[in-house]
């Protein structure tokens, strides 16, 4: 199925999770927010939500400067 991805469209196998996601992408479930379709996805939700056909995923990563 195809998403968007920071605005970058991909192909993701069904039924994929959030945190699947993340792991797939290699980024680290801390430090990052995740909003699909503009909702954010709580912590501990990363794991239960699932990414339907056409949805688009924003991931934030925290970056700590100076």
């Amino acid at each position: 199925m195809r998403i968007t991805v920071n605005g970058e469209e991909r192909a993701i196998p069904e039924g994929v999770s959030v945190a699947e996601l993340l792991k797939a992408l290699n980024i680290p479930k801390v430090g990052v927010a995740v909003a699909v379709n503009f909702e954010v996805v709580q912590r501990q939700a990363l794991e239960a939500t699932r990414i339907q056909e056409g949805d688009r995923v924003e991931i934030i990563r925290a970056v700590q400067g100076g």
